[in-house]
């Protein structure tokens, strides 16, 4: 009776925690924080392994808050533990002094759990509902292949559970065997607006759970015997990967200890004034009635992690295109003088997974288009290809857990495909995660599939993010497009090494080659491939070599044209205009997805300079229909070499 008692005093004393630090910010979600208080304390104070001075140990347990909004209860946790935070130079134990602090901007205490902001208890930037579960199936597999028996708790709320992704979650985890992973569903019946729809019942969503592979415990979420029986069952089945994995379906009561508090109307809503003072008494109340059998001398024991693994280190030893095409014994490929960019990247992957043991890749089911697969065919890295099926948005999301457990992941899928996942992506960016995106089959020149094939935003969207400075200091995120092969298994290999977030488009059909291996691309560089004096063409991707042709009809019109190769957004700006200045202050960008993204980081550039420049873009401008041929398709979206041609005549004042 007493380990039942001292849980219901710590609980009691984290709602008492949430209450008033939210009331002394103003904002926040007490009521969902008390909810969990059980389940937390039991968590945090017995059953994880890990060290609240080194919370962020490479073999700790981990908590996912995939319902983020109920922090407070973590942060009152940690807190009463003494949880190192901050950044590397100003690292300190939390206090509870420091709870009053929630949401103010100098604070490590975010609205919701951020590792970047100082808190590094958390793996991933949580409260975007529905990603958390793949987040933690993320840190499991990456476990897995680390051969650790690190175990990893996600807590979920019920509204939440209605979530594509948690679907997508919990058939990859089943999938992967992931029985490390130990999903609880925190039913206290109540979202934002109204109480959950049935379908979100502890009895539904037992069933549904039960159906999907789980072994299935339901439990009282505030009775401590039933939370910890619970535990301890996944802590014995945890290590067999031919176990069931388990999900803890808990009921619980929003606002739990203050009926005051209960019921609809206090989501988000922080108890002050007469309002908080009823609640805490009603606590109190609860604390005298609950707590009476406990003993002094009781208390919580931490389970201290288990000492890391070495971790092999990368090597420099990475093969040149061509020794990698060699070894395949494809190197009479090269000599065609055409090889697809997507098959680049494959062969740069499989390369780099001899190289560095955290390379992992994954894939939603088209990995033999995005040439992915190259990597597994390899049987020395085939352990470390993941396949997530159709499921772009969970894949992005597993890859960011598999980013917090200090894995490298190489996130492919087709362009248009991993348009459904740009608020994984963005959530990936804010929580510092080392996610190397690529999607293949960009833009139009895949004709005949048709616009539904099609990234045409995609590139305006990610540009959006490389105009943000991340918690490193650096661009938010680098887009990469790549014209040729030698480009792309470059530019694979430079992501790798890059510590940050990077997108790269990679072509369907076979290019020219116009590189060779002793090219050196950068992030944030560009290459001139035409030296003129009378106008720049900047392009991009399949656009390079459109650009090319036109610099062949410009020259025969007696137009000296400059064509650079913007493979890198951002680009070194004040090179690009040094080179507009010398070509008469006048470009035309090119770019085979809809507006917003090379143009206008190009225009942005000439603005800013101040100068008297003058700008033409030229990008889709219509939305496509199915084409028989790429070329077909360019003359539909007015991007030939004969529309280049007639734009740049038309900006220098030049008849046709």
């Amino acid at each position: 009776m007493s380990f039942e008692a001292a849980v219901h005093a710590q609980a009691i004393e984290l709602d008492r925690l949430s209450l008033e630090m939210t009331a002394a910010s103003g904002t926040g979600h007490p009521t969902s924080a008390m909810s969990i208080g059980h389940i937390v304390t039991t968590l945090m104070f017995s059953s994880m392994r890990w060290s609240p001075d080194y919370p962020n140990y490479p073999t700790s347990d981990r908590l996912v808050l995939s319902e983020g909004h109920a922090v407070p209860a973590v942060y009152a946790a940690m807190a009463t533990l003494g949880v190192m935070v901050g950044d590397a130079d100003n690292r300190r134990k939390l206090t509870v002094d420091d709870l009053s602090t929630l949401r103010e901007w100098k604070s490590v205490l975010d609205g919701h759990p951020n590792p970047m902001e100082g808190v590094d208890f958390f793996d991933a930037a949580t409260g975007s509902l529905g990603q958390g579960l793949s987040v933690a199936a993320g840190v499991a597999k990456a476990a897995r292949l680390d051969g650790t028996d690190r175990r990893v708790y996600c807590l979920c709320g019920d509204g939440e559970v209605r979530e594509g992704q948690i679907a997508e979650a919990m058939d990859f985890i089943i999938d992967h065997q992931l029985s490390n992973v130990c999903t609880i569903v925190n039913c206290n019946e109540y979202g934002q607006a109204d109480r959950v729809s049935g379908q979100q019942s502890p009895q539904v969503l037992a069933a549904k759970f039960a159906a999907y592979g789980f072994e299935v415990i339901s439990i009282d979420g505030h009775a401590p015997d039933q939370i910890k029986d619970a535990f301890d069952r996944f802590t014995a089945v945890s290590a067999d990967p031919n176990a069931k994995p388990i999900a803890v379906i808990a009921t619980t009561i929003k606002g739990w200890g203050c009926p005051s508090l209960q019921g609809g109307g206090w989501h988000g809503k922080p108890a002050t004034g007469e309002a908080l003072e009823k609640a805490l008494a009603e606590l109190n109340e609860a604390r005298i009635e609950l707590t009476s059998s406990l003993a002094g001398t009781d208390q919580f024991t931490i389970e201290p992690p288990a000492q890391a693994p070495d971790r092999q280190l990368p090597s420099d030893d990475l093969l040149t295109l061509s020794e990698a095409m060699r070894e395949l014994d494809m190197e009479n490929v090269l000599h065609t003088g055409k090889f697809a960019t997507r098959k680049a990247y494959g062969v740069a992957l499989r390369a780099l997974g001899a190289t560095n043991p955290d390379v992992v890749v994954l894939d939603a089911d088209v990995s033999n288009s995005t040439f992915s697969e190259t990597f597994a065919k390899n049987k020395d890295n085939a352990d470390r290809f993941i396949e997530c099926k159709i499921a772009e948005q969970n894949m992005i999301s597993v890859g960011a857990g598999m980013s917090a457990a200090g894995k490298v992941p190489f996130c492919s899928s087709f362009a248009k495909f991993l348009t459904r996942a740009y608020d994984q992506i963005e959530m990936g960016m804010n929580s510092g995660a080392n996610l190397k995106i690529v999607g293949s089959h960009a833009g139009i020149t895949l004709a005949a599939d048709g616009p539904s094939q099609m990234s045409l935003p995609d590139v305006a969207w990610f540009r959006s993010l490389s105009l943000t400075t991340d918690h490193r200091g650096n661009p938010g995120c680098y887009i990469l497009q790549p014209a040729d092969a030698y480009a792309a298994y470059s530019l694979t290999a430079t992501m790798a090494e890059y510590e940050g977030m990077c997108y790269m488009r990679t072509l369907r059909a076979d290019t020219e080659l116009l590189y060779s291996d002793d090219h050196v691309f950068n992030l944030g560089g560009f290459e001139t491939l035409a030296q003129g004096r009378d106008i720049v063409l900047a392009a991009s991707g399949i656009m390079v070599h459109e650009g090319n042709k036109a610099v062949e009809l410009l020259d025969k019109a007696g137009v000296s044209a400059t064509l650079l190769d913007m493979y890198s957004i951002p680009f070194d700006t004040d090179k690009l205009l040094d080179i507009v200045a010398a070509n008469g202050g006048f470009v035309v960008s090119l770019e085979d997805n809809y507006g917003g993204g090379l143009g206008s980081a190009i225009a942005d550039a000439l603005m800013e300079s101040g100068d008297g420049f003058e700008l033409a873009q030229m990008y889709v401008q219509r939305i496509p229909k199915s084409a028989r041929t790429p070329d077909e398709m360019l003359q539909m979206c007015g991007l030939t070499a004969q529309d280049i041609v007639n734009k740049v005549m038309a900006l220098l004042g030049v008849p046709v």
